[in-house]
């Protein structure tokens, strides 16, 4: 399956695309308060046509937020964002439109509007996201630079914020590796924070994408770095925090990350460093313990949906993207075999997946061995194999 163009940009006529980016352009509406206003009046549209009663009275949606709401309807907001978005190659994904990223799509407060530059491809459904604190010690950056690459040679797309230290060298770590990365940020695509990364920004575009719910110019705004954290971790498979401080945003990603029912890991490191604790913490509270990459893949389970992987096939599990030639042929022997199955076991025999090829039985049954091991299949009796 070829990877998808990124979305072409909707015309201004839109009526639904307008109203969409008009509500992602409200001060003061991020994800909660989107997710209250559509529960109440359905779509964007009925948002704006609702009066300043109505809007009052729906929960947590204050005087101000009111007012600012019927101040971006009577605004043009919308109509120059979508014109800015096509001059300068934004494109601009709708929740529930094709190219919206799956795992996002499935948190409980998705972005309405995600604005990319870039790509985003069916693969970057296979995430890993790498995190931690601004002021990284050189232990912390060599860390997450390698654990990311080896996440990239591996298969994964890497997320992160694009923030200084451990983010930036996640980001630099997928780049050099030859992978994909995508960076999501708490500011507009095109105000680009911290400035010094502008350059960074480009080379991920050209690895991947960079994305965000605030419209193109909007700046950074200390409320909009703890909202994008979700976006950070709902994108991903599973959170690593390399090094975070006891109050740090990282901790906030790996909470709302277990909050998504996606995995949470944690890198050790020196006691005597504070930017240890909270990674410690963490693993006192039940994160995996990262040592090597094995570590994140081995605890990385079945995929909530089949997914693509960069050279086209079709993945069940994160785990068959570590498998040799051979055992990639013996587990896409028994997945054909359970295709044409018609008699609802849902097994096929050991012995048919021997028949069906021309390797030795020996290697067949090693395989077979491997493909246990990483749980992708299961033995039933009568020598018979299942997928976990």
């Amino acid at each position: 399956m070829a990877a998808t163009e990124p979305a072409s940009p909707a015309r201004p006529s839109d009526e639904s695309l307008l109203a969409h980016v008009r509500l992602a352009s409200v001060p003061g509406v991020g994800g909660l308060a989107r997710k209250r206003l559509l529960a109440r009046f359905g779509t964007p549209q009925a948002v704006f046509a609702a009066g300043p009663q109505e809007l009052a009275d729906v929960d947590r949606i204050g005087a101000r937020l009111v007012q600012a709401i019927q101040r971006t309807a009577e605004s043009r907001i919308a109509e120059e964002t979508i014109d800015l978005c096509h001059r300068r190659d934004v494109a601009m994904l709708l929740e529930g439109a094709a190219g919206y990223p799956r795992l996002l799509a499935q948190i409980d407060d998705p972005p309405g509007v995600l604005f990319v530059r870039g790509h985003l491809d069916p693969c970057d459904a296979l995430a890993v996201a790498v995190v931690g604190a601004r002021h990284a010690t050189a232990y912390g950056r060599r860390v997450a630079g390698q654990l990311a690459g080896a996440l990239a040679r591996a298969g994964y797309t890497v997320v992160s914020g694009l923030a200084r230290g451990i983010d930036q060298a996640a980001h630099r770590g997928a780049i050099e590796a030859g992978g994909r990365t995508i960076a999501v940020l708490g500011s507009g695509v095109l105000c680009v924070y911290p400035p010094e990364h502008t350059d960074l920004a480009v080379e991920v575009t050209r690895h991947g994408a960079v994305i965000s719910e605030a419209p193109p110019l909007g700046a950074p705004v200390p409320g909009a770095f703890p909202s994008r954290n979700r976006i950070v971790s709902g994108l991903s498979l599973g959170t690593v925090v390399v090094e975070a401080a006891e109050r740090s945003g990282a901790l906030i990603t790996a909470r709302l990350a277990g909050e998504q029912g996606r995995e949470v890991f944690a890198v050790p490191g020196p006691i005597d460093s504070r930017m240890s604790r909270g990674c410690h913490c963490l693993i006192r509270d039940g994160a995996k313990l990262v040592e090597s990459i094995d570590d994140i893949l081995e605890e990385l389970g079945p995929l909530f949906e089949p997914s693509v992987a960069a050279d086209g096939r079709e993945i069940h599990a994160p785990a068959e993207l570590r498998l040799d030639e051979v055992e990639r042929t013996v587990l896409a022997a028994v997945d054909s075999r359970l295709a044409a199955a018609g008699d609802g076991t849902g097994s096929v025999a050991v012995d048919d997946l021997v028949a069906d090829g021309d390797l030795a039985v020996s290697r067949v049954l090693a395989a077979i061995g491997a493909l246990e091991m990483r749980r992708l299949v299961r033995r039933l009796p009568g020598n018979r194999l299942a997928r976990r």
